[in-house]
């Protein structure tokens, strides 16, 4: 319904965007034909004609960008960007559609008719299906491949360079380490679409990214700075960690609850501050264990929170460093909190995976059910962060990597025996099936699970909360500084 010109609309294939239909033809439709109608308001409503909705899916790609930017910083090229105009309208679509002549552009001669789409229009659920679609086939036919384990990945081999290019919905993030090659892919995308030239890569989903020659940097001061405004918390007072040492004990107070405060408030801050995860390791165990409250938020939940945002006043410029000059093997770090929630009593673990000196993954999750030690709080922490690197590893096949044996840290040496011991015995029977493929993987060659002091378990800040000189140490470790001094 977005488009005005509908009967007269034509694209490159030649084909007209929209036929009239008769009446007659829209009874005989077959069942699961989508029939979309104008509204006085200029609402769009769908319904199905004696059929089920197709649906479509989205999710935010923000491993996969940063992935793929740890990715160019290794191999020192460029991420370029360019975005497709009204994607959505270039999709054919398959299912057999009809729309309302637009308001105020009927054809007087066929009031009662309506038209039958060829292509996707904004707001019917096939349109993102059959944008991909469209894409695909065309990258495909100019001799892409496309990713094993990441669809959103395309990619071009040319002797010794390697051409990436990440999908986005509309936006296209690209480079190689030719730079012809990016050349090349703007000229053929710009002949079938029509494209806006963006340049390099430097803003993308809310992410400010900063290519530079030492590295590449990733934050979202805008973002923080529009979020504290929103919630009326740029003048608090500045703190210096998001949560104190004994933090959680202020969360689980039952004398300290007090009054209920208002749901929808405290959803929204969780809701920020989840997004700002994406490039705030620092903030993620704290804000993990605030949003266990969201269904019946106190006074003391929400001090919590607002400490989490003077902290973000506090360090509105941190971000993500990934280095150049650095390995780029994958390695895993696992660690948890044994019996940290004081009311069901079970743990946290606590995750991440880097690419040499680039912290690409990071986890906060409590687990599903209560471990009985240490050592099975830890076993299943490094189960966790198994299955993460495993996944990761397919991903980067994508990228033409290999890896086997990837090493994966744990302080606990417990667990670290129970992972290296085939053998089933009394300590570990009671210990969920499902957690045991650490030790399969471990005996194929994937994984070797290492002993790391407590001292360099990195993944500690994403199980408990720290006193400000360990937090602050490690918050370093991960390569998370101030955008002033990597410019």
């Amino acid at each position: 319904m977005t488009s005005l010109k509908t009967k007269s609309r034509r694209y490159n294939s030649g084909k007209a965007y929209a036929d009239l239909a008769t009446p007659k033809a829209l009874r005989n439709t077959p069942r699961g034909a989508l029939l979309v109608s104008n509204t006085d308001s200029g609402d769009k409503k769908q319904g199905t004609v004696g059929g089920p909705r197709i649906h479509s899916s989205r999710r935010l790609g923000f491993w996969r960008n940063i992935c793929t930017g740890a990715f160019a910083t290794h191999h020192n090229f460029k991420l370029y960007q360019k975005d497709v105009k009204s994607a959505f309208l270039n999709g054919p679509i398959q299912e057999l559609v009809y729309v309302e002549q637009p308001l105020g552009f009927e054809d007087p001669k066929k009031p009662n008719h309506v038209y039958r789409l060829h292509k996707a229009l904004y707001g019917l659920k096939q349109a993102p299906r059959a944008w991909y679609e469209c894409l695909k086939k065309f990258l495909m036919k100019n001799g892409f491949e496309i990713g094993k384990a990441d669809s959103t990945l395309f990619s071009r081999k040319f002797d010794n360079d390697l051409f990436v290019c990440q999908i986005y919905v509309d936006d296209i993030i690209f480079g190689s380490t030719n730079k012809a090659f990016c050349d090349e892919f703007s000229r053929i995308m710009t002949k079938r679409f029509e494209m806006s030239m963006m340049g390099e890569l430097k803003f993308f989903l809310g992410l400010q990214i900063k290519q530079l020659k030492e590295g590449t940097f990733l934050c979202q001061t805008k973002y923080t700075q529009d979020m504290l405004k929103k919630f009326g918390m740029e003048k608090a007072k500045p703190i210096n960690t998001p949560i104190a040492s004994k933090g959680h004990h202020d969360l689980y107070d039952e004398s300290k609850k007090g009054k209920d405060v208002d749901q929808k408030l405290y959803s929204s801050m969780i809701g920020s501050l989840l997004y700002l995860c994406a490039s705030r390791p620092d903030i993620m165990l704290s804000m993990c264990m605030c949003a266990r409250f969201q269904a019946n938020p106190k006074e003391c939940h929400l001090v919590v929170v607002k400490r989490i945002l003077r902290y973000l006043v506090h360090t509105p410029n941190l971000g993500l460093w990934y280095p150049k000059g650095s390995t780029f093997d994958l390695l895993g770090y696992s660690d948890s909190d044994h019996a940290g929630c004081k009311v069901d009593r079970k743990s946290t673990s606590g995750t991440c995976q880097f690419l040499g000196r680039s912290l690409v993954s990071w986890s906060s999750k409590k687990q599903t059910s209560v471990a009985l030690s240490t050592a099975e709080a830890e076993y299943v922490a490094a189960g966790a962060c198994c299955a993460q690197l495993l996944w990761m590893r397919q991903i980067l096949r994508d990228f033409g990597c290999e890896f086997s044996k990837i090493p994966l840290l744990c302080d606990n040496e417990s667990a670290v025996k129970l992972a290296n011991n085939p053998v089933q015995h009394a300590r570990t029977k009671h210990i969920d099936i499902c957690h045991h493929f650490l030790r399969d993987h471990k005996a194929k060659g994937d994984i070797a699970i290492h002993h790391v002091s407590s001292e360099n378990q990195l993944a500690d800040i994403f199980t408990k909360p720290l006193d400000e000189s360990r937090f602050c140490d490690l918050r370093s470790e991960l390569n998370i500084l101030d955008s002033r001094n990597v410019v």
